[in-house]
């Protein structure tokens, strides 16, 4: 099946060429099946999308080509796709804002595999509302990512911050705490590295904040780098370009009770069952670092 296609997404219908094309050589996943796949998971996963610029990996000719980084929007794309014209040092970047489903299916089209997502919105790019700790393993045992998980939530509850848990659909998972958009880049990024700071002195021999692979012997690496502007995090539900195209699926706490779970639980193949419950609602009321910065200076962590 080679022949263009019209699906229909939303009020608007989009042109999916060469759908046939296999994408995931090993798994023979296909184009039609990527736009598929973000057509029906559109409604969940649009509201962590809407108004924040992408940057997009894009692998159209499968992900066994090296495929590239997009930040700038292609001249060609349509009129109706929202953009976001930011400054960047010495110039600006016109970024895409996915703001409906038949853009989702666009991207699928163009072969985009992951849209990675700022931690802020477009009305505000150097606020974010989202802060991120990437937990990173030295390894494929994901033990040490589930005992880290568990470690870093229980401080986070121990300074009244909420936050909510993902697979990366790579190595790790990413936590993640909703912010009120109070505070700038430079402030969420020191209170991160603090927050990791305090728990790598809890657990020396298990964490570290070395960004350096030799330098961390062994231990999982604590990551807040994404915590800047012009920085991205996969976005839930986005396709990662790996054999058997794993997904960065919401996770609920106690999932990670689950022995069997790793980073690619989850599948391409799973949509439906990735809709068959949403484990972020209710979602955590956005907070201000204001407090949790200071109980976590008077020693309460």
């Amino acid at each position: 099946m080679n022949a263009a296609y019209q699906v229909q997404a939303g009020r608007r219908t989009v042109e999916v060429r060469r759908p046939g094309k296999v994408l995931f050589g090993d798994d023979g996943i296909t184009k039609a099946d990527l736009a598929a796949y973000y057509r029906t998971v559109a409604r969940r996963m649009l509201p962590h999308l809407r108004g924040r610029p992408l940057m997009l990996e894009r692998h159209p000719d499968g992900i066994d080509d090296p495929g590239f980084m997009q930040k700038e929007i292609p001249e060609h794309f349509p009129d109706w796709v929202h953009r976001a014209e930011l400054p960047k040092e010495g110039g600006t970047v016109r970024y895409v804002l996915c703001e409906d489903t038949a853009t989702l299916v666009l991207l699928a089209d163009q072969g985009c595999i992951t849209p990675h997502r700022w931690l802020s919105r477009a009305d505000r790019p150097d606020h974010p509302d989202r802060l991120v700790f990437d937990l990173d393993p030295s390894d494929d045992d994901f033990t040490p990512v589930r005992e880290a998980a568990r470690w870093l939530h229980g401080l986070l509850d121990e300074i009244a911050l909420p936050s909510v848990l993902m697979t990366t659909g790579s190595r790790g998972l990413h936590v993640l705490v909703p912010l009120d958009r109070r505070a700038p880049f430079d402030d969420v990024r020191a209170f991160a590295a603090d927050v990791a700071g305090v728990l790598t002195d809890r657990h020396p021999d298990r964490l570290t904040t070395e960004a350096r692979k030799k330098a961390r012997a062994g231990r999982l690496y604590l990551d807040i780098q994404r915590n800047a502007y012009g920085q991205t995090a996969v976005a839930p539900y986005a396709v990662r370009a790996r054999p058997g195209a794993p997904v960065a699926a919401p996770l609920a706490w106690d999932d990670l009770d689950d022995p069997d779970l790793d980073a690619r639980r989850w599948t391409l193949a799973d949509a439906d069952r990735l809709l068959e419950a949403d484990p972020w609602s209710p979602a955590p009321r956005p907070h201000s670092l204001s407090a949790a910065a200071d109980r976590l200076r008077r020693g309460v962590a």
